[in-house]
């Protein structure tokens, strides 16, 4: 089932890619831009230069980002202080995020739309059942606070399907532009932590058809 982003679906969404990270900062942008204009404050966590990348594309789409960063309406973040000796502290993350949302609520917005690139947010932490636990208590976090949705990025070309496809039923919505989103066939919702999954080849070809959805060109201001 498809829906439009304007229709009342699932907050807590996955985007899986391939290719130039650079190619998606149009859709993230827009939406950002949507969100900002419904007082909701936006969290980007990314690399330096994708940080770089999205204030750039943000402000050729006509965002004021020093006057929304200024206001705090806007956060692009490279922190990743939810490191705990090298390794991604899933806890510490959840610990944040928790944080962010009620400082959102207590400063007057509507809400928090948060989104953040798993490649930088896990590292060099490549432990799937680390993963699988996380996505599990993020979204009750979800389910606890109406008011947060997000994206959580995950880019094929620096994952291994492994990861992705674990991030994929872990979701129960995938985004596909800022205009569209599909409910996610594969979403295996979870009373529980579980193990991870086996990939399987039905589950490679489900991303690799999700890929080829996705612009081939995007912002080249990197």
């Amino acid at each position: 089932m498809v829906y439009t982003i304007m229709e009342v679906i699932p907050r807590h969404q996955c985007l899986i890619y391939d290719g130039s990270p650079a190619k998606m900062l149009t859709a993230i942008g827009a939406h950002i831009k949507q969100q900002l204009a419904e007082n909701v404050r936006c969290l980007y966590l990314n690399s330096p230069t994708m940080v770089a990348g999205l204030r750039s594309y943000l402000f050729a789409i006509g965002v004021d980002v020093p006057e929304e960063v200024i206001k705090g309406r806007l956060i692009l973040s490279s922190d990743q202080s939810h490191f705990k000796d090298g390794q991604f502290d899933a806890d510490e993350m959840l610990r944040q995020l928790e944080d962010a949302i009620n400082l959102a609520l207590s400063d007057g917005y509507k809400g928090l739309w948060a989104t953040g690139d798993m490649t930088w947010e896990l590292g060099r932490d490549r432990n799937l059942k680390k993963l699988v636990d996380y996505e599990w208590k993020l979204e009750n976090l979800f389910q606890k606070y109406p008011q947060l949705s997000g994206i959580c990025q995950y880019h094929l070309g620096t994952l291994t399907s492994d990861t992705v496809c674990n991030g994929l039923v872990s979701h129960p919505t995938i985004f596909v532009n800022q205009t569209l989103a599909r409910l996610n066939p594969h979403y295996i919702p979870k009373s529980s932590p579980t193990d991870p999954i086996a990939t399987t080849g039905e589950l490679k070809l489900f991303v690799q058809n999700l890929c080829a959805l996705q612009p081939e060109g995007g912002w080249n201001r990197l």
